[in-house]
């Protein structure tokens, strides 16, 4: 497993990890096999049959003429009830109206919308690994301020243990302050148990090891919405489908010439006569052409585009939702993303002065003017004030990728 380091790196690792990645692949074969069934519509269509009958009636000279064959010598048997035929029919489309040629742009305008929508799908991906990703950048922030807190626990800690047998201290003091490092350090090992955890799952999911994920840079600029977001792609294949669809209406309305050949050996054959005195199979056949117009599609024409149409604004109506929505999404965004930077304004500052407490506190300490509780909330308010920077820090980098997530940028 290679190693990934960056939030690009791991979006791209997961997105080809993905096992929605092979839905492309049998999408773009599907609409091959569709359009190409398609194209054989222009072969030659081939039809075999054989059949036997046995009629009621048949076609037959009247008795007089029968009467007056006898008479001459001559025996017209007639054709016989039982009928058989072996026959081979050929057809050949020469002008379709461009029935061919809608269906087929139809198929690839289908594998089009199949394939944006399969696009919507993956890009979501890419939200999953921002959560991860930035979840656990803010734990290796939380572990190594409370790491910072240890250190800082166990010098006044060691402190405490001098000043205990020195005599200028109280067992309690000391006993106060271990206790603190050891509740600091079980919230350590909760910590780390949940960066393990996190680790395995953002591994699995990109397809490769991910050990220290790096702070993404910081990049305010503002950004707008990309015509090239996977949802807007999806609404204007659909679009493309319609406009297909609507050319198809006008093919199917053309008509329609083909030439064809027809041969059978049976009996009785086209020679009606010499079937009557023989009553022997024979090899029959013709060629010809054939011009079509079924007026069957002016029926529903009217209804079939109003369905059309009605595709059409519904695609037109979930492009205004979506942009409403998305609107509303990087509004949200970039106030918060204001509001982290105003936060972060502070937050230096107010680490500065709670060190200045801290360190003063420990200063009293020493000199006896305070008691050890007072100096643990002192370094708990500066440690708190240093998570709560780390905080604010990874959640504006949080919301400004969020942002390029929601513009596509």
């Amino acid at each position: 497993m290679a190693q990934a380091q960056t939030l690009e790196e791991c979006q791209q690792a997961a997105e080809r990890n993905y096992p929605l990645i092979q839905q492309y692949g049998l999408i773009d074969k599907t609409t091959e096999l569709t359009v190409a069934n398609i194209q054989k519509g222009w072969l030659p269509q081939v039809s075999v049959s054989a059949q036997a009958t046995l009629q009621s009636d048949v076609t037959a000279f009247p008795d007089q003429m029968q009467q007056m064959y006898k008479a001459m010598g001559i025996d017209m048997k007639g054709l016989s009830k039982d009928q058989y035929r072996v026959g081979v029919d050929v057809q050949q489309m020469v002008y379709d109206g461009g029935v061919i040629k809608s269906k087929k742009e139809i198929a690839r305008e289908q594998g089009n919308v199949q394939t944006a929508q399969n696009e919507v799908n993956m890009y979501n991906v890419r939200k999953r690994v921002n959560e991860m990703y930035f979840g656990l950048l803010l734990l290796d922030e939380q572990i190594k301020q409370n790491a910072n807190l240890q250190n800082l626990l166990s010098a006044n800690e060691k402190k405490l243990a001098s000043m205990q047998k020195n005599g200028t201290a109280a067992e309690s003091d000391y006993l106060n302050v271990k206790a603190e490092r050891l509740n600091v350090v079980q919230k350590m090992t909760d910590m780390q148990a949940q960066r393990k955890a996190l680790v395995r799952l953002l591994s699995t999911f990109c397809g490769i090891e991910v050990k220290n994920p790096v702070k993404p840079p910081l990049n305010s600029k503002r950004s707008t919405l990309n015509s090239e977001r996977p949802e807007l792609k999806a609404i204007n294949a659909q679009l493309r489908l319609a406009d297909a669809q609507e050319k198809a209406l006008d093919a199917s309305l053309m008509p329609k010439f083909g030439v064809f050949a027809q041969g059978f050996y049976g009996y009785p054959g086209y020679n009606v006569f010499e079937d009557m005195m023989n009553r022997q199979w024979s090899l029959n056949g013709m060629i010809g052409a054939r011009l079509t117009w079924n007026i069957g599609a002016f029926y529903t024409r009217k209804n079939d585009k109003e369905k059309i149409q009605m595709q059409r604004k519904t695609a037109e109506t979930n492009r205004s939702v979506f942009l409403f929505n998305n609107n509303l999404e990087q509004i949200q965004q970039n106030e918060d993303i204001e509001r982290y930077r105003k936060l972060m304004a502070d937050d230096e500052e107010i680490i500065n002065l709670r060190s200045s407490i801290r360190k003063a506190a420990e200063s009293r300490l020493s000199h006896g003017i305070i008691d050890v509780n007072d100096l643990v909330k002192e370094i708990t308010n500066e440690n708190a004030a240093k998570v709560q920077q780390c905080v604010h820090e990874i959640e504006m980098l949080k919301e400004i990728y969020d942002l390029k997530y929601t513009t596509n940028n």
